[in-house]
């Protein structure tokens, strides 16, 4: 063991993901605009300008909650895991251990039991009914057999027998490793208001240094030139001016107030059991088009429950036999459903039995006393059963005698061919199928391989996946969104389309993913002209997303086991349910806490309402990104000092952008989802951005006609005509109206007349009160922007009409 442990022969699995603390605070902090933002920070700070320093707030809250989000992503990555089991059972030197996972090396024999979960992938030497379940794995729910020689795989759990298994992959080298692998990579939620604001950063980063060198050219040249400003000292209102210009283009405050969009969105959904794992995720099930879904523990409640008694020819004593079926030990997961009809009480003793197994795919049971009651019983799946011919010894067909005063067997004992008739109309239905026939004796061959003779069909068993109560109206909400529904399942392509009848799906049959085209192109053919999928590897869910996002589709995809894990990854929205592995909750974007699929109507209401009211409030701040920017461009041609101070932005910015756009962030909203946010804020942010320029630039062309103005009067100017405009902007992004949005009007308006006669207000942001005629010039071109901002949204509602509100 020394050997295989100093050669890496372990089951450490190593646990890094893509990007270390350091990265993520780097990437978060050591930024263009970071730098910008920092930069002059510090500048006005040394000049003693601390009052005009108050954008540093927005950058900072900005790279917290940054670090802090994917920080949060990063340790979630890392507990990613299939292995729940805290320790291992193996056989060391002819005892039995319980060791750590980790401490499990190649060639270790593990001792299964029912309910373990396996550790490492090994080969079976032993098997007692061994059977195994992997559907975590491999997303098919019936267990699987495992004789001597077949493998088991990592990450599986043992349901019915026991054995022992030699270790031959561990680690890394593991089925379940190997599965997760791409799993435990970080990566960013696909979000479109995070990569169209990404967009517009990257835009200004291209514009920010020609625009400075014009800015501070212009503010030099309006002090005298640039050997004045040298002797006179006039560089320090210059810097102060460019830092103005500089911080008025970069949006910080939208930044910052997505981010808290997000993060109130999220805490409102943990309100109704629903766990964000990144708060961007928060929108992404209001853009989702195709929702893709799991069958196995997302629309049904996983696992199987006794529906029926189907009799054919009644025998006494079935019942008590059935009852001994499902309080069986070793019984496998089908026939413990059995267990809630028919109750054991120990009456029946066996005195031999052989036990399920899915390559003969029956079980059996001979119980000791005279009566027939006390016979030989056989349980197991009709199209086995019953594989001999209906006239030959396999299936008893003719009259016997009845000892000890039992009743005979009905003469009249259906045909083998209606038998497997009536059991393949209840499988189309979507229920599992069982046979329970009397046998003379269990066969005394040692392999047990062979049926029984005389063969008596006493009644067919149904059981059937329980749907989950919420999956109908969920799934009806979705299709009267215009979301499309794709079924995708390891099970049995029948069983799955049987499954989405029943919760209101018209669907016919079900496509096996055998048949699935490796070709791209007949993949995207095939996902876009199905609904239901049976029999789908792992691997196969992931192409199957990715060709429906090749074809142009918003994915989102609800799964609960390992095998899910890769196409919630890949998918725009992964949604895990309650009962899911954490390797999946951990690369889920969403986690349903209480399972409740019913959840999933509410968090396309909360991601449309962060959607929608980004996007309302972004058309404000662009604005004045565009604002900002044209002025700082045109007063540096002209050879202009910029018409505001940092702290007279603030100002600004606070009354018509930065608290109102707080409020209107998190207003309810339900409207409906459309494409293209980015370039329907942008058709109007632009257009009012030029107009809040040409009414500043009519206003700074008209000063010099008041003889009596001061610098500072100009300025104080400009901020009412900038508030007026800016405040008629608020309005129009604000439309439709409704009592709390027209309140948050009426309130900035009410503070923008106070403040401006405030006289603490004035003295802080260097405000006084023009002369008359700049007053009034003032106001009028304020008026007339308004007016201009009046037209521009009655053609920007006419151009982007919205679409009809879905439900909150």
């Amino acid at each position: 063991m020394a050997t295989r442990v100093e050669h890496g022969l372990t089951n450490r699995v190593p646990d890094t993901t893509s990007r270390s603390l350091w990265q993520i605070f780097r990437a978060n902090v050591f930024t263009l605009f970071n730098a910008i933002v920092g930069t002059s920070f510090l500048l006005l700070l040394l000049l003693g300008q601390w009052q005009d320093a108050l954008f540093g707030l927005a950058a900072v809250s900005n790279a917290v909650i940054g670090v802090v989000e994917e920080y949060r992503a990063k340790k979630s990555l890392d507990r990613l895991a299939v292995l729940n089991a805290p320790l291992a059972r193996v056989l060391r030197e002819g005892q039995i251990h319980d060791i750590a996972t980790a401490d499990v090396v190649k060639d270790d024999v593990l001792v299964l039991r029912a309910g373990d979960q396996v550790t490492a992938d090994a080969a079976v030497l032993e098997s007692s009914g061994l059977e195994v379940d992997e559907s975590l794995l491999t997303g098919e729910a019936d267990p699987v057999d495992k004789d001597a020689g077949t493998e088991v795989l990592s990450g599986s759990i043992v349901v019915a027998g026991h054995g022992t298994a030699r270790v031959v992959r561990v680690g890394a080298e593991s089925f379940a490793s190997r599965l997760t692998v791409d799993a435990r990579r970080f990566s960013l939620v696909n979000s479109e208001i995070r990569n169209s604001l990404n967009r517009v950063l990257r835009w200004i980063a291209w514009i920010l240094l020609p625009v400075a060198i014009l800015v501070i050219n212009g503010e030099i040249q309006a002090r005298g030139g640039w050997q004045t400003a040298y002797s006179t000292g006039a560089w320090t209102p210059a810097l102060v001016g460019l830092i103005a210009s500089m911080i008025a283009i970069v949006p910080l405050g939208l930044v910052l107030l997505t981010s808290v969009a997000f993060a109130v969105g999220g805490l409102r959904l943990a309100g109704h059991n629903v766990l964000i794992q990144e708060l961007a995720a928060v929108e992404g099930l209001a853009r989702v088009d195709v929702l893709c879904m799991d069958k196995t523990g997302t629309l049904t409640e996983g696992g199987l429950v006794f529906d029926a008694v189907h009799p054919l020819a009644p025998q006494p004593g079935w019942e008590q036999a059935l009852a001994w079926f499902g309080a069986e030990p070793e019984a496998n997961a089908t026939a413990r459903c059995l267990s809630t009809a028919f109750e054991y009480d120990g009456g029946l003793q066996p005195v031999r039995s052989v036990p399920f197994s899915s390559a003969r795919k029956w079980s059996g049971v001979s119980f000791n006393g005279r009566t027939r009651a006390a016979r030989t019983w056989i349980l197991g799946a009709p199209e086995m059963m019953l594989v001999q011919g209906e006239e030959s010894p396999g299936l008893e067909t003719s009259p016997v005698s009845a000892p000890d005063g039992a009743v005979p067997p009905q003469s009249n004992e259906p045909s083998r061919g209606d038998i497997l008739r009536q059991a393949g109309e209840l499988a189309e239905t979507g229920l599992r199928t069982l046979l329970l026939a009397r046998a003379d004796q269990l066969p005394s061959n040692g392999k047990l391989e062979e049926l029984p003779g005389s063969l008596h069909p006493v009644a067919l068993l149904t059981f059937r996946e329980q749907p989950r109560a919420d999956a109908r109206e969920t799934l009806k909400f979705f299709r009267d969104e215009g979301v499309g529904l794709k079924i995708i399942s390891g099970d049995d392509p029948r069983t799955v389309a049987a499954i989405a009848r029943r919760i209101g799906l018209e669907v016919t049959e079900g496509f096996d993913a055998r048949s699935l085209p490796e070709d791209p192109l007949h993949l995207e053919e095939v996902m876009e002209a199905n609904m239901v999928f049976g029999r789908v590897t792992p691997a196969q869910k992931r192409a199957m997303v990715e060709a429906l996002q090749r074809r142009g589709h918003t994915v989102a995809m609800t799964g609960d086991g390992v095998n899910d894990a890769l196409a919630l990854k890949t998918a725009d929205l992964g949604i895990a349910m309650d009962s899911a592995a954490p390797a999946t909750k951990a690369v889920a974007r969403l986690v349903l806490l209480d399972g409740r699929f019913d959840r999933l109507p509410g968090v396309l209401a909360e991601g449309r309402q962060v959607i929608a009211n980004i996007e309302r409030v972004s058309s404000l701040f662009l604005s004045k990104t565009v604002y900002a920017t044209a002025i700082a461009v045109t007063f540096g041609l002209l050879d202009w000092k910029f018409p505001f101070l940092p702290r007279q932005l603030s100002f600004t910015d606070g009354l018509t952008i930065g608290i109102p756009a707080f409020f209107l962030a998190l207003m309810p909203n339900p409207r409906r989802y459309q494409p293209g946010f980015l370039r329907r804020a942008l058709w109007f942010s632009v257009p009012a951005g030029l107009i809040v320029t040409a009414s500043l630039l009519t206003l700074n062309a008209l000063a010099p006609l008041s003889a009596t103005a001061t610098p500072e009067q100009v300025s104080s100017a400009s901020v009412l005509t900038l508030s007026i405009v800016g405040l008629w902007i608020l309005s129009a992004v604000s439309r439709p109206l409704n009592a709390g949005r027209l309140a948050v009007v009426v309130a900035m308006s009410a503070s923008l007349v106070a403040l401006l006669n405030l006289p603490l207000a004035q003295e802080f942001f260097l405000l006084s009160r023009p002369p008359g005629g700049l007053l009034l010039a003032a106001v009028a071109c304020g008026a007339a922007g308004g007016l201009g901002v009046e037209v521009l949204a009655r053609v920007h509602a006419r151009a982007f009409p919205v679409q009809g509100l879905g439900r909150k």
